[in-house]
């Protein structure tokens, strides 16, 4: 038996099936300590009743299941990553640690750090690429520059697809090299200061019967016509390559959903500076009000605008909102009540379920005109015409504003026409000064 151990280090990929990173791992000869971190750098930011935590929480035990019957074991640490490495290092002898590449800002700087680390002790570090089909600059225009306008860059990318990008790695199929140990405790969600929540979550098993009718019935938020499966996209606990070739096989919408995911995974990569700012650097001339109090009403959905109060309470009590209502939510807090896209982006990190940086970036900026959309920014919903296209019968304002028609439901705050003459004077105003 080999004296040294491959560390295997789950992140955004909580499956052992189809996983790159760990198929890596399983075949290299070492047997491999699977590793997961509870990275307080980003957990002590969150609230205690946070429903994604719980989520993790429930992947691991899943896993830990399974490990645990193959006489392995999940390692399960509270803390941050440096201080955790460094003490597993000294309690195994860790030949090598792999992974699979992650594309936020703090994930770079993390592993940037780690991998200096590692090195100093002679242990390598191996990173793979696994939630995406296309990563970083795999897919640039004729020039080799990266896409910023989303119609050519997904031509681009179904033009490079090819069987062998939806073929699963068979890391499910290398169980004998695992660590051979004792089950090791998880820690409680009370041990790190967490409390249960009543969310329930959705099934990771792809809803098929509706990839099939996405196109028709995806923009209507009364019925069920998206598959809610994005929280586990988000953690890995589905596989990219199976779902994307679900999608192949079904729907030609559904799959541009998937690539609208890798679009903007890759301009966070290449244009970073989106993560604090503006994709368009003049747009960070607009004089947002800082108004607390509308913010608090559009938070808690008492706007008097029904199809915008009814996609708050439904994320503010579910996590998720329809993709069609996150684009109406956050057109009505950037164009009706001139705040600042960043303060409905940070609101949404908070509570979406699904919660993906690049994505959420994305969507936000593409509703306050200041992102990579080829749209001016005089696009402005008009939440009455939104309603009568996609709700037509109330059902979903019904469901969620249920005091809608009567004296108990709250006047509009803002007059749509002059909101809007609002939004364009001063979007106009500021960006012909710049």
């Amino acid at each position: 038996m080999s004296e040294r151990y491959a560390a295997f280090w789950f992140r955004r990929d909580l499956r052992l099936d189809d996983n790159h990173g760990l198929f890596r791992a399983l075949t290299s000869g070492d047997p491999v300590i699977p590793v997961f971190i509870f990275d307080r750098n980003i957990l002590d930011e969150l609230p205690r009743r946070d429903a994604r935590v719980q989520f993790l929480h429930q992947a691991l035990h899943e896993m830990q299941q399974h490990l645990t019957q193959l006489g392995s074991t999940l390692h399960v640490v509270y803390g941050k990553p440096m201080e955790v490495w460094d003490q597993l290092i000294q309690q195994y002898p860790i030949k090598a640690v792999y992974t699979n590449h992650d594309y936020e800002p703090y994930a770079k700087a993390r592993d940037g750090e780690l991998a200096a680390f590692l090195e100093g002790k002679g242990i390598a570090f191996q990173t793979f690429q696994d939630q995406v089909i296309f990563e970083k600059e795999s897919i640039l225009s004729n020039s080799d520059k990266p896409y910023s306008v989303f119609t050519p860059y997904s031509k681009k990318w179904r033009a490079h697809l090819t069987p062998d990008h939806f073929k699963p790695y068979d890391s499910e199929g290398q169980q004998t090299n695992y660590w051979k140990h004792e089950a090791i405790a998880i820690p409680t969600l009370e041990e790190m200061g967490f409390e249960e929540t009543t969310t329930s979550f959705p099934s990771k098993v792809p809803d098929t019967d509706i990839i099939k009718v996405y196109e028709e019935k995806r923009n209507f938020p009364a019925q069920k016509g998206t598959t809610h499966i994005g929280i586990h996209l988000r953690f890995g606990t589905i596989s990219v390559r199976r779902l994307g070739k679900i999608a192949q096989d079904l729907s030609f919408t559904y799959l541009n959903e998937l690539i609208w995911r890798e679009f903007y995974m890759q301009i966070l990569w290449n244009f970073p500076h989106v993560a604090d700012g503006p994709f368009r650097p003049q747009y960070a001339a607009i004089p947002w009000r800082d108004s607390e109090a509308d913010f608090e009403k559009w938070k808690t959905g008492q706007t008097g605008f029904p199809i915008v109060d009814a996609g708050m309470r439904e994320l503010n009590e579910t996590g998720y909102m329809h993709n069609r209502v996150r684009m109406i939510t956050a057109s009505f807090l950037t164009k009706h009540l001139l705040i600042n896209w960043q303060w409905g982006e940070a609101y949404f990190a908070e509570k979406l379920l699904d919660f993906e940086l690049s994505s959420n970036n994305g969507g936000w900026q593409w509703a306050a005109g200041s992102g990579t959309d080829a749209a001016p920014y005089f696009r402005i919903f008009n939440p009455e015409s939104q309603i009568k296209k996609f709700d037509p019968q109330m059902r979903y304002v019904r469901k969620w504003v249920p005091e809608y028609g009567t004296p108990a439901y709250v006047r509009e705050m803002v007059n749509h026409k002059e909101a809007r003459e609002r939004c364009l004077t001063t979007y106009k105003k500021a960006l012909d000064q710049n």
